[in-house]
């Protein structure tokens, strides 16, 4: 079970890094799916509205404590 977790957690991870990507720049690599959470969530969202980027490593940086609980959970 501490697998699917971790890729989970690095899922988010690269959603969040990709989307702060994008929302800084344009993300040329698999835009669509990487920048999910970007393109979709944030605008649904209105209190994300005007935090994309902070949302974006707020994302990341849940991916990461993901990774590291699932790694330690071992």
């Amino acid at each position: 079970m501490r697998k699917p977790i971790a890729v989970i957690g690095l899922i988010l991870t690269v959603q969040g890094v990709s989307g702060a990507i994008d929302h800084l720049a344009v993300q040329p690599f698999f835009g669509p799916v990487l920048n999910f959470f970007n393109r979709q969530i944030i605008p649904r969202v209105d209190a994300l509205t005007g935090y994309e980027l902070f949302a974006n490593l707020l994302l990341a940086a849940v991916g990461v404590v993901i990774m590291a609980a699932a790694h330690h959970r071992s």
